[in-house]
């Protein structure tokens, strides 16, 4: 997609000076003296200065547009996305809850240790801080801090984009490594992979459109920059041979991940109802995030914007659960199977010779939130 924001511009002198001798060539008399004082006065103008963004380190000169048009390619306008996004209600989006997956073995212990050191770590380069202030989450009853603290800590505007734009760099990883190895793997073994591949790319597709969005916000200065690199090369590498050591752990370990960021957005959205985040208050979303997510009319606030994301987070973290619970060899991904419903299909057709037990309405996996479960479902749930 590219922004339909105007780029300011101008034509540098020597241009300007070959394009009134072009003129010249082919115009005579007053024309050519007309068209050179109006050429020079339009062309030759100093560049308008970029509007201020209270959001970056970067100095005002070196601000560029991070959606270009394509300069080679005039009659390509806008590039459609490649997986078109869910309609989420009003309704779905705020009844997102925080929750927790209680770990059941060794593995769901490594794999929370491991989140709660990168959380850790995240927490440092962000400067993220939150006070003591609690509220139950769902299910298991634990809590989780929703305050704020005062002073140095406090967060606000600026602090909460940077937290962001580091957690997105960062959580358009997995996916894409889970579906390269995953894609070799089928390749080697000569056969299908039973619809894991299309979920976990759509879901690295899903976290780059969030980065995109609050690029749009909010550019990075070097530092910032800096670290996103050494983030993604120390973690693409290390989820890399990971994924190849246990695959089910990895997912279990994503499924933390994205309950992390759940509280995240959560705490964010209620910042914003606190009115502790005044300049998000009518703040509008970018024009990329209105197409992607198909906001509507009246709801295009950046409170909406994250109501959107962590509905989108909520997501991944019930896929992750639920990929970790199944047998990664061989079991087909039940958010894309449509099992249940050709074979509701076939006994409403044949009668009692397509007779089953499963209720066509009983609730199942799906690729929007009508049924979402928080921490994942079981595999005998959907097996």
């Amino acid at each position: 997609m590219y922004s339909t924001r105007p780029l300011a511009a101008s034509l540098h002198p020597r241009a300007a000076t070959k394009l009134l001798h072009s003129v010249n060539a082919n115009l005579k008399g007053s024309e050519t003296a007309c068209l050179k004082a109006c050429s020079a006065s339009v062309l030759v103008r100093p560049a308008q200065v970029a509007p201020h963004r209270p959001f970056t380190s970067t100095t005002q000169q070196r601000i560029k547009e991070i959606f270009p048009p394509p300069t080679d390619a005039p009659s390509i306008k806008v590039t459609p996305p490649a997986w078109h996004h869910p309609v989420y209600t009003e309704e779905q989006m705020k009844s997102i809850q925080v929750a927790h997956r209680e770990t059941r073995n060794w593995a769901d212990r490594v794999a929370l240790m491991m989140v709660r050191l990168m959380r850790w770590g995240m927490n440092t380069a962000t400067g993220y801080s939150h006070a003591k202030e609690t509220v139950k989450l769902q299910g298991d009853g634990n809590q989780t801090s929703l305050g704020q603290k005062k002073g140095w800590f406090a967060m606000n505007e600026r602090k909460w984009l940077i937290r962001f734009l580091f957690l997105e760099s960062v959580a358009g990883v997995p996916g894409m490594v889970a579906a390269s190895v995953r894609h070799l793997h089928s390749l080697r073994r000569l056969k299908r992979d039973n619809g894991w591949i299309e979920t976990l790319l759509e879901e690295a597709y899903n976290e780059r459109m969030h980065l995109l969005t609050f690029m749009k916000m909010a550019e990075p200065g070097r530092f910032m920059k800096l670290m996103i690199l050494g983030a993604q090369g120390v973690f693409y590498n290390g989820f890399f041979l990971a994924y190849l050591i246990s695959p089910r752990i990895c997912h279990r370990f994503v499924g933390f991940l994205e309950e992390e960021a759940v509280i995240t957005y959560s705490r964010a959205i209620a910042d914003i109802e606190a009115g502790k985040l005044p300049k998000w208050n009518k703040l509008e979303a970018p024009e990329i995030a209105v197409r992607y997510w198909n906001m509507p009319e009246g709801h295009r606030t950046m409170k909406d914007l994250l109501l959107y994301i962590r509905a989108d987070e909520a997501k991944h973290r019930e896929v992750n659960h639920t990929l970790g619970n199944l047998e990664q060899e061989k079991d087909p991904n039940p958010f894309v199977s449509e099992c249940e419903y050709i074979v509701a299909i076939l006994a409403r057709c044949c009668g009692a010779n397509w007779s089953t037990d499963e209720d066509p309405k009983k609730p199942h996996p799906s690729k929007s939130i009508d049924n979402i479960k928080p921490t994942g479902w079981e595999r005998q749930e959907v097996m």
